[in-house]
């Protein structure tokens, strides 16, 4: 959207200065127990949403610290503004602990307690009473001009065929060059998917740290297969890859590393960390379509560009997904869950940019308040990447 010659969204500006391209209030079950309760709440009040999960106990180390970063940055994304944070009362990830966390940065919080309020109908009624207040605030917050360079753009590809290296993964790869170029930040993810392409991106890092790093995660990754006993590239690329033409893990990788665009590669996050610089990122993120998504949204993510070559359905609670066909015969078969189509660029219809251009466009518009389609279908996909085992 294009204002006083200066290219501009309508966006929600909050206490702390960041923008949330959506108005969410969200219920979020720190707890397996409470996410059905959670679900019932957001069906009895409007403007609320919520997610089924199987986290929050039994969690130690590493693998409780990232779970719980992946809690409190859901409740920090600028899509968010407020939370009411609903627990059981005995799991390891407290409720007090990741609504006192959230609450430090200013933010709208509230925490109900299933076993200190009751039980299941009344944590229900608590959590309601608290959500109907914060989405009335919620309401009575209007719209504003925000400039791009306030955007964190999430980027990954599910479901890729032939195609994907060649259309729609080149054309996101424009879009985060002209995100990086307006001052904002553009995340890639899939480590699992740049193995075989990290030389391309070490070469383009910042300094030695950030291209060391790059090796570091990939070397991870391949070793956590190989501590298992099996080779990674037995479940990647995945037999609907394979069907749509992708012979090898590594030919996906450099296909996958094009939505990074030609930026300089300027830090590498751990998965839901936020980032510290704008401009490209690497969120050190599974291959997993959801874990990843959930992963850059905790990262702080306002919107996310989705790339898929067989199609797919998917979507988040909190922040909204545009989701970008390789081909036009899929496009056209799914139309139902596919925002845009960039086969257009394998017919010859359109070039790399004009489709980078036309996505750049979409943006605003979503940002503005256009609805995509996994939005409007109401996918709430939720998933934490385990890094270790539950006890």
């Amino acid at each position: 959207m294009e204002t006083n010659n200066k290219r501009q969204f309508l966006g929600y500006r909050r206490h702390d200065g960041k923008v949330g391209v959506r108005n969410h209030v969200l219920i979020l079950p720190t707890i397996t127990c409470a996410t059905q309760a959670a679900k019932q709440i957001t069906e009895l009040v409007h403007g609320t949403v919520s997610f089924i999960h199987q986290h929050g106990c039994a969690q130690v180390g590493v693998d409780y610290e990232q779970t719980f970063r992946t809690y409190v940055g859901l409740g920090l994304n600028p899509n968010v503004y407020g939370v009411v944070v609903l627990g059981l009362g005995c799991e390891t990830h407290q409720a007090r602990s990741v609504a006192g966390e959230i609450a430090k940065t200013g933010k709208r919080v509230e925490m109900v307690s299933i076993q200190d309020h009751g039980g299941t109908l009344s944590a229900i009624a608590e959590g309601a009473k608290a959500a109907t207040k914060l989405v009335q605030e919620a309401s009575a917050q209007m719209r504003e001009w925000c400039d791009f360079n306030e955007l964190i753009i999430g980027t990954e590809c599910g479901g890729s065929d032939a195609c994907s290296g060649l259309s729609a993964n080149p054309a996101v790869g424009v879009v985060s060059d002209m995100i990086v170029e307006k001052g904002g930040t553009a995340i890639l993810a899939e480590t699992t998917e740049l193995i075989g392409a990290e030389h391309l991106l070490a070469n383009r890092a910042k300094n030695d740290r950030v291209a060391k790093r790059a090796y570091e995660i990939i070397e991870a990754m391949e070793n956590r297969s190989i501590l298992m006993g099996v080779d990674i590239r037995t479940g990647n690329p995945s037999p609907g890859n394979i069907k749509g033409g992708l012979s090898s893990l590594e030919e996906k990788s450099l296909g996958a590393a094009n939505k990074a665009g030609t930026s300089q590669l300027n830090e590498i996050i751990d998965y839901a960390e936020a980032p510290t610089e704008k401009g490209l990122v690497w969120m050190d993120t599974p291959g997993h379509d959801i874990e990843q998504l959930t992963g850059m949204v905790a990262g702080g993510a306002q919107v996310v560009l989705f790339t898929s070559g067989r199609g797919t359905p998917t979507g988040s609670p909190i922040a909204p997904v545009i989701k970008i066909s390789t081909n036009t015969p899929m496009f056209e078969r799914m139309s139902e869950n596919m925002d845009l189509d960039a086969g257009t660029i394998i017919d010859g219809k359109e070039t790399v940019e004009d489709v980078g251009k036309r996505i750049f466009d979409e943006i605003g518009m979503v940002c503005s308040g256009k609805l995509t389609k996994a939005e409007i279908l109401k996918q709430h996909d939720f998933g934490i990447w385990r890094i270790g085992p539950t006890f």
